[in-house]
């Protein structure tokens, strides 16, 4: 099927810019600056917590917010660091360092830019949901065990990636720091109830303001007694340049015998980590955009545009990038409806970089992990977990599966075996949906909508069976047809109809077996003969080769048309032992 390049990348920058107006910029910018001002305590917290940087954060949010603002699919979508790649991010600085992670968010970026130019967009929407509230769910676990360090004061080093072991390492040096964890708690109050003050100022962002003020109140007048230096902030872990890091290309440095095509197959499953996690989390970012702004996305022009981001963000620096559904909420509820306001917050958060580097350096390090923690506490999705637990089914146990592989190995684990689960349980309901009657002697009318309503009932003539598949005739029901058909016991008509009315598309194994079905009754003297075959299957039939095998008087528009041809056969039959 040929398509133009305009039917894949087509970004809303220059659709919106066509019929711009002046007061138009007034909301984007508006809404571009309180969507900046709110991005900046998470964009340094994911990169803090990413085991980056808080530069590194923002460097993310302002090259990945302004790529995927100029070349997405969506009119209001805000791009940058997410809580979705803390945990996968973690864990590869901890086995391949910063350079691993740069080839792996690279090297998603291209699958990401493949998946936009090959139209998978609207495929990727359809990754079910228990799989999607599952991993989200133990991402959220996985966050909230990470801040603990931080929010109770630890001070630890080198916390192991795993999940288990992380909590064993902190049993074995729980030694709470109660000026930070009073921080963390204070900040944590704030978030949960600033909220109910005012819904124009984020709970995240008031907290780190009042939080921040608090612990230079503290440091700056309170006696020498209340030991209040362990309060460790931003400035005391990081040095914030002033600036945008100069792009660079870092030195590759290979364990002995290993070549860097083989760092990179190592990466690949991590890389397509990123790239699924971005993929589905930008899309369902925009499609809930959609349904607020009334407007309709462009969903392979959003995963080029995250591509784009995720391959040039590497290159300073910079961390995975994806839409962030809060942030983009955030702009829609403050009038921001074309992608000039995410342009505007990136430029925000460039001036903050530029000029506020020391305020930012103040910021207390058990506040972002109270903001995190509330993060986590956001993604967990408990209500739907627990309206599944109250009726237990399938997509219960693909959700716990998911959900406990995320938490105690790792997210590649998790998608990978989720989507499979999916696809498994998917295709038993296929299965279970899909049903093989024999019928005999007649068929009733009532319960057969191709069959003509004005005869009571049509008879099935002596040494005719009928088969019917009921429902789509792929591998599952083919498998399943074949071991019916081979046991057929008793008496073995020499005339059997399949009725196909109701098989909306045939795959190639039920091809295969129609074919070797065809073959061995041809063998064994027995005439196969097709019936209420539709336009589309008819036309598999003929591509697929089966056509040429039988008689074409043997493919019957309905059932009518196979009896009559049955009846003729079965008369040519005695005719010729005549």
């Amino acid at each position: 099927m040929h398509y133009s390049i305009k039917e894949v990348f087509a970004p809303k920058l220059l659709q919106t810019l066509r019929n711009y107006s002046r007061a138009q910029f007034g909301q984007d910018a508006l809404a571009g600056i309180i969507v900046g001002i709110v991005a900046i305590p998470l964009a340094i917290a994911f990169g803090i917590s990413s085991g980056v940087g808080p530069t590194e954060g923002l460097v993310t949010a302002i090259i990945a917010g302004l790529l995927i603002s100029v070349f997405g699919g969506s009119k209001v979508q805000i791009g940058g660091p997410t809580g979705a790649f803390i945990v996968i991010i973690y864990g590869i600085i901890q086995q391949y360092g910063l350079t691993g992670l740069m080839i792996a968010t690279v090297m998603a970026g291209i699958l990401l830019i493949v998946m936009g130019l090959t139209r998978l967009g609207n495929v990727i929407k359809f990754v079910p949901y228990p799989v999607i509230v599952g991993f989200t769910a133990g991402i959220a676990v996985t966050i909230f065990s990470t801040q603990m360090n931080d929010f109770f004061g630890l001070g630890l080093t080198n916390l192991p990636a795993n999940f288990i072991e992380k909590w064993a390492f902190y049993m074995q040096h729980f030694c709470v720091n109660w000026w930070a964890l009073g921080v963390g708690l204070f900040s944590l109050l704030i978030c949960i109830c600033a909220p109910m003050v005012t819904k124009r100022i984020p709970g995240s962002l008031a907290a780190i303001i009042f939080a921040t003020i608090a612990v230079w109140l503290l440091k700056s007048y309170a006696p020498a007694t209340w030991n209040v230096t362990g309060i460790q902030t931003i400035g005391d872990l990081y040095e914030l340049p002033h600036g945008i890091p100069a792009p660079r290309v870092p030195s590759i440095e290979l364990a002995d015998g290993q070549s860097f095509f083989g760092l990179v197959r190592e990466l690949f499953p991590s890389a397509f980590t990123i790239a699924m996690l971005g993929a589905i989390e930008s899309l369902l970012s925009a499609m809930v955009a959609d349904g607020v702004i009334g407007d309709r996305h462009n969903s392979n022009t959003e995963l080029i545009a995250q591509g784009i981001a995720n391959v040039v963000v590497p290159f300073f620096g910079g961390i995975p990038a994806t839409g962030a559904i809060a942030r983009t909420m955030t702009n829609i509820n403050n009038g921001g409806r074309t992608p000039i306001a995410g342009i505007i917050h990136a430029v925000v958060l460039l001036l903050v970089l530029l000029f506020l580097g020391k305020l930012v350096g103040m910021i207390p390090m058990a506040c972002l992990a109270a903001v995190l923690i509330m993060v986590a506490y956001s993604m967990s999705g408990w209500k739907t977990i627990a309206g599944l637990i109250k009726h237990p089914n399938r997509d219960l146990w693909v959700l716990l599966i998911t959900f406990f592989l995320t938490v105690i190995f790792d997210l590649t684990v998790a998608i990978e075996v989720g989507i499979l689960l999916a696809m498994v349980l998917f295709l038993m309901r296929t299965n279970e949906q899909t049903h093989i009657r024999t019928l005999h002697k007649e068929i009733d009318p009532n319960e057969d909508t191709d069959v003509q309503s004005n005869l009571e009932h049509l008879t099935i003539p002596e040494g005719v069976e009928v088969y019917e598949i009921d429902g789509p005739y792929f591998f599952g029901i083919a498998n399943r047809f074949d071991e019916i058909m081979l046991h057929v016991s008793g008496e073995k008509y020499p005339i059997r109809i399949i009725r196909m009315r109701k098989v909306p598309f045939v795959d190639s194994t039920a091809m295969h077996n129609l074919s070797m079905l065809i073959q061995r009754s041809h063998n064994e003297g027995i005439t196969i003969i097709l019936s209420g075959v539709n336009d589309h299957v008819h036309k598999q039939l003929l591509t697929g080769g089966i056509e040429q095998q039988m008689d074409p008087h043997n493919i019957c528009a309905n059932i009518h048309f196979a009896l009559r041809r049955a009846e003729d056969l079965l008369a040519m039959r005695v005719k010729s032992e005549e």
